[in-house]
C-alpha cells in the first residue's frame, strides 16, 4: 500500500494529480486515518492505461492545412528528459 506521495513519485506525477484520480474514480484508494492509500497494482494499472485525447477537427491543423505535431508525445518526451 502507498501514500499518495509515494503514489505521486511512482506515478511521475503530483501528489494532486494523484488526488484527482481519486476524487474522480479513476484510482482506488481507502481512507486510513486522514490518509487515503492505494494499493501499488491499482496505481500500475491506471499508469499503463492509454489515456487518448480527442482533438477537435478544427485543431488539428495549421491555418495552412498541415496537420499538427503530436503534441503529447513531445511533452511526454520532455518530462522524461528532466
Amino acid at each position: 500500500m502507498l501514500t499518495v506521495p509515494e503514489a505521486a513519485q511512482r506515478a511521475g506525477r503530483t501528489a494532486e494529480t494523484v488526488r484527482r484520480w481519486i476524487r474522480s474514480g479513476r484510482l482506488r484508494a481507502e481512507k486510513v486515518g486522514t490518509q487515503h492509500v492505494i494499493d501499488e497494482q491499482d496505481l500500475e494499472r491506471l499508469v499503463e492505461e492509454p489515456w487518448p485525447v480527442e482533438i477537435p477537427p478544427e485543431l488539428r491543423g495549421d491555418p495552412q492545412g498541415n496537420p499538427q505535431p503530436d503534441w503529447v508525445a513531445i511533452i511526454r518526451g520532455q518530462r522524461g528528459a528532466h
